[in-house]
């Protein structure tokens, strides 16, 4: 596929290339544990009616109870539909042609040979009744047999859709403005670890209960079963479409099969492949193409921490020590349409994701985990939580947590915020570049920096060895409110670190958050 539009009204056609590898991989693996056939069996229930079948007790503890009960017996491994759309023509013709709606605004994705193989159980919830999925009719349109793969729920006016599951354990919303992005997970095993021996685990099975809601105000409730060799998942997600964008408060129980050596939690998958600050040959005449632009945490005591993605030469796992972490995300801060100059995929739109937890997760640390990539229809880069707790075979955790999509920073306080950072050659542009030497720009903005100028009492403040610090430069950029730059050459060559901190400080208080930045030699 070619056309990655990531609009709702083309839904995930758009995603099914950037998961490929994931999905491919699960075709491979076969990674997942319900039964393939939701339909047949239930068929020839007489107290079933048109699509549904009889309605039957469900609640959050039965959910619970079955994922339990399913992590005590080895993982088995799905197979593929036999009905699986061999072409994505195919797969477009029976996701967006005419069809019909579940109750609660809900269109199905088939299944896709090559994406996204293996069916999935659809329920209905209401008033505590499930009512399970026996018959497609009328669903994909025409008479065409297939089965389906996951769901996207619609606009009261069914003009596009603003939520979407479909393949392994991913989902996404649409935020505020009408555009998919990043993707969250449900849980990510092994992510960034040797290459090939990550796991996918599925969401199986669905529950879907539509509490209605005025228009743009929708209101559903999504319980999934998860699946997978290491572990089973028991999940509720209570998805609300709010002024800011979409909230999901999700709560999660997890039992493991087995010992996992990186339990990643609440995580979210992006794309970044370049921006205006990126040194690499491009082949593109856009000057910035990524769905999150860099990575935001709140840390316990209050510190805002920013880390600007990145392309990476090779494969790269950071880790940010949070204990008792307060939020975390990765975000779309550049929403300037100019700064992209693109009218197809719009990536100025996309929304940023923001983790809360609910309670004390206790000691861990932000992993964010990226990878080189020439496309922007591979998901390059992942963040998520991890515990310093050991995840060992037979344990549950429970956890709890909330999603905001919003193209707000919701990272955003009363603080400036780095909205632009530059590297390249040391030393003063058109003159001979300092040897061994990398200039660094950050711009930073924010109200609490009106008013200020040279003699304020403002400086920069890095966490460099003092001869690695060549020249350095700040002050109020002209013409420009509330923002000032800093600029500094380092002398990276020899220079252990990694990774250095900037922020700015006046008078022993910090009046912009903590920016992380890699060293580039």
């Amino acid at each position: 596929m070619t056309d990655k539009t990531d609009r709702p009204a083309a839904a995930a056609a758009a995603g099914f290339s950037r998961r490929a590898v994931g999905s491919m991989a699960l075709a491979l693996a076969g990674l997942a544990a319900m039964p393939s056939r939701p339909f047949a069996k239930a068929a020839a229930d007489p107290a079933s009616s048109g699509n549904l079948g009889p309605a039957r007790p469900f609640s959050w503890d039965r959910l619970v109870a079955r994922a339990q009960a399913s992590a005590r017996h080895a993982f088995v491994a799905r197979p593929v539909s036999p009905h699986a759309s061999p072409t994505f023509d195919d797969q477009a013709r029976l996701t967006y042609g005419p069809a019909q709606s579940l109750p609660g605004h809900v269109r199905l994705f088939p299944t896709r040979r090559e994406t996204a193989p293996f069916a999935v159980g659809i329920n209905v919830v209401a008033q505590g009744k499930a009512r399970t999925l026996i018959d497609i009719k009328g669903l994909f349109g025409g008479s065409t047999p297939v089965e389906p793969a996951g769901f996207r729920v619609m606009y009261g006016d069914n003009h596009a859709d603003w939520l979407a599951f479909l393949g392994a354990s991913y989902f996404r919303t649409a935020g505020e403005r009408d555009q998919y992005g990043l993707s969250a997970r449900g849980v990510a095993v092994d992510t960034g670890l040797v290459p090939g021996t990550e796991e996918f685990p599925e969401f199986t099975e669905f529950w879907i209960e539509d509490l209605g809601g005025e228009p743009g105000r929708q209101h559903v409730i999504i319980h999934a079963l998860l699946e997978g060799p290491s572990l089973t998942g028991a999940y509720a997600f209570d998805t609300r479409q709010v002024e800011a964008g979409v909230v999901q408060d999700i709560k999660v129980s997890l039992f493991l099969r087995k010992d996992i050596k990186r339990l990643g939690l609440a995580p979210m998958t992006s794309m970044f492949c370049f921006d205006e600050g990126t040194s690499i040959d491009r082949h593109d005449w856009r000057p910035e193409v990524h769905d999150s632009d860099g990575l935001a945490i709140l840390m316990a005591s209050g510190e805002r921490i920013w880390r600007p993605l990145e392309n990476p030469s090779e494969p790269r796992t950071n880790t940010f020590r949070a204990d008792s972490l307060k939020a975390f995300g990765l975000l779309q801060r550049d929403q300037v349409f100019d700064h992209y100059q693109d009218d197809l995929n719009f990536y100025d739109r996309r929304p940023s994701l923001w983790v809360e937890p609910q309670g004390d997760w206790g000691p861990g640390a932000v992993a964010l985990y990226a990878f080189p990539t020439i496309s922007e229809t591979v998901d390059n880069t992942a963040a998520f939580w991890l515990s310093d707790r050991p995840a060992r075979a037979g344990e549950r955790r429970d956890l709890a947590y909330r999603l905001t999509w919003t193209s707000k920073d919701p990272s955003a306080n009363a603080n400036a915020r780095c909205v632009q950072h530059f590297s390249g050659p040391g030393g003063v542009p058109g003159a001979d570049a300092i040897p061994g030497a990398t200039r660094y720009v950050f711009d930073f903005e924010g109200d609490v920096l009106a008013g200020l100028d040279r003699n304020s009492g403002l400086a920069p403040q890095f966490d460099l060895p003092a001869k690695a610090v060549l020249t350095r430069a700040y002050g109020p950029i002209a013409g420009r409110r509330n923002q000032w730059r800093v600029t500094i050459d380092v002398k990276t060559q020899g220079l252990e670190q990694r990774d250095f901190r900037v922020f700015l400080q006046r008078g022993g208080s910090a009046l912009s958050e903590t920016v992380i930045i890699s060293v580039k030699p």
